[in-house]
């Protein structure tokens, strides 16, 4: 019989970028503006994925490396606010294997004339195959990656 545990964590995160609350909260909800920085490293490959932007809808996508594993991510809406939250709960897999279950919520604030998103997640991970250091590393990642499309689009406009 295998060893089971489970770690609760909770991190946050925050950023501040120069677009307002609309403009960024629409980089969650759009599928083709998320498309442009909710992604995997360039060497992974992935799968088209799937997202309905409504309480009780779902997203997914999954990808890895070519020689595996596939990590999967599925979320469910649990809450949207236009311009202000979005709060999903949502799995990670390896391949078959569940690693963690979290809920995450993000928060719009006007800032100026941008906006200070604070995201808030939390985590319970899996039998030590995800943590909450891992997880918060990744977090930073896509929201430099949101703040990097927000800027390129600011600068083709």
């Amino acid at each position: 019989m295998s060893t089971r545990s489970v770690t609760h964590s909770t991190f946050v995160v925050e950023r501040v970028y120069d677009a307002p609350p609309a403009r960024v909260f629409h980089a969650f909800a759009d599928p083709e503006a998320k498309a442009r920085w909710f992604s995997h490293p360039d060497e992974w490959v992935s799968n088209e994925g799937v997202m309905d932007f409504r309480v009780g809808g779902r997203e997914s996508i999954s990808g890895g490396p070519k020689s595996g594993p596939v990590h999967s991510f599925s979320s469910i809406y649990q809450d949207i606010v236009p311009n202000e939250r979005i709060v999903y709960s949502y799995d990670m897999h390896m391949d078959d294997v569940r690693i963690s279950v979290s809920l995450a919520t993000i928060e719009f604030f006007p800032a100026g004339a941008g906006t200070r998103l604070v995201m808030t997640e939390q985590g319970a991970f899996l039998d030590g195959h995800d943590d909450a250091g891992s997880r918060e590393a990744g977090t930073n990642l896509l929201l430099d990656a949101l703040g990097a499309a927000l800027a390129a689009e600011s600068a083709s406009a």
